[in-house]
């Protein structure tokens, strides 16, 4: 059983009530933490020197050695962030710290309370695939290896969100397999419908949502291009770009852009809530992604998703229950055709979204997510 008066310190360098901040999961986090226990935010905390000196240094090397250095996984910034949260954990006391996404402001904290390291993908995952991490120092790469290292070390659990995160847990930092666990995320809507509310038969018009705060990284052109072949065969498409807008030659008479929607905002949770109701299809070519939450929220409406095969992505899209996954290097074909398909039989269409709505009941939502956390800090 779980202490009645259970207290937990939110270690993190965000603001765990901004929903703007990872795509709103810090807020989601600190939320159903709060349902069990008292929890409280140590941050949010910036080392604001050193960080101006660590991006100096990253300018030097970029324009001396053509290299980077990411100074978000360096010992310099992690030093910093140590001397502020070992003070903040002498302020009170707590049962378990939480750190969420928080590698570097863990790795040289020192203290004897019990932590548990919240990831969706680790530095060595990373490292060469999303762009941030690609063509580093060898000391980048050398201090980044060490700050992962650390934070998992020193962690009495380490919570990760796909099979992907924890191989590279155990494998590249050699992280006991009882020590790492796989638990979804959620969905990061404040307003999300209940089953009764959602229409799952075949549509006049079949609507298609991108969504994405940057068009080439979640692979809006592939999007574009599967959208424009469906509309060569025939089919009667309509494609919604949420979060950014598109490079100029991107248009078409059938597409619609909303380049913005604030989450803090309650009109903006319900706009998210019309735009979802609405689609039929989620489209996510992704070219980097650890596990999308986009896929749960899509989920939460019955939304089927057409995502590519990289990262972590298949920690929330089970194949052919909430979707399928394409290949990689696919630029649009696979995806139209996978999208044509449910098109051309729409029963086999009504039944996943069915599927769908059922993987976010049982799997994909906080709710389960904070009850296998309970489970393993009752455990522990």
């Amino acid at each position: 059983m779980l202490k009645t008066s259970l207290k937990i310190g939110y270690l993190s360098s965000e603001n765990p009530t901004n929903k703007k901040v990872w795509s709103g999961t810090h807020y989601s986090i600190y939320k159903h933490l709060s349902t069990f226990a008292e929890v409280t935010p140590l941050g949010p905390y910036e080392p604001k020197l050193r960080l101006w000196i660590a991006k100096f240094v990253n300018q030097f090397y970029l324009k001396v050695l053509n290299k980077r250095y990411s100074y978000r996984h360096s010992i310099f910034i992690s030093k910093g962030y140590a001397n502020y949260f070992n003070k903040k954990l002498k302020e009170k006391k707590y049962d378990y710290i939480i750190a969420p996404a928080a590698s570097c402001e863990l790795a040289l904290v020192e203290t004897d309370i019990p932590i548990i390291y919240i990831s969706d993908g680790t530095f060595a995952s990373c490292l060469n695939y999303h762009d941030s991490l690609k063509n580093l120092t060898e000391r980048s790469i050398k201090e980044g290896n060490f700050i992962e290292q650390q934070a998992i070390q020193k962690s009495k659990f380490v919570i990760v969100s796909s099979e992907w995160a924890k191989t590279s847990a155990m494998t590249d930092y050699k992280a006991d397999s009882a020590k790492v666990n796989i638990i979804p995320f959620g969905a990061n809507f404040d307003r999300l419908p209940e089953k009764n509310e959602l229409e799952f038969s075949a549509p006049v018009e079949w609507k298609i949502l991108f969504v994405g705060v940057y068009w080439e990284n979640k692979g809006g052109d592939i999007a574009y291009n599967a959208f424009k072949l469906l509309l060569e065969k025939g089919y009667n498409v309509s494609l919604t770009v949420l979060g950014c807008i598109p490079p100029a030659q991107f248009s078409h008479p059938k597409m619609d852009v909303i380049s913005f929607i604030d989450k803090n905002d309650p009109k903006g949770q319900e706009e998210l809530n019309t735009i979802y109701k609405q689609h039929h299809f989620l489209i996510l070519p992704t070219r980097f992604d650890c596990t999308p939450i986009v896929i749960n929220e899509a989920s939460a409406y019955g939304m089927p998703c057409i995502v590519s095969n990289t990262g972590g992505v298949a920690g929330h899209l089970k194949e052919e229950k909430n979707g399928f996954l394409v290949d990689y290097s696919d630029k649009g074909k696979g995806y139209a055709e996978t999208i044509s398909r449910l098109i051309d039989h729409p029963a086999e269409y009504t039944e996943l979204r069915k599927e769908t709505r059922k993987l976010y009941d049982e799997l994909l939502n906080w709710n389960n997510w904070t009850s296998q956390l309970k489970k393993i800090i009752e455990n522990s």
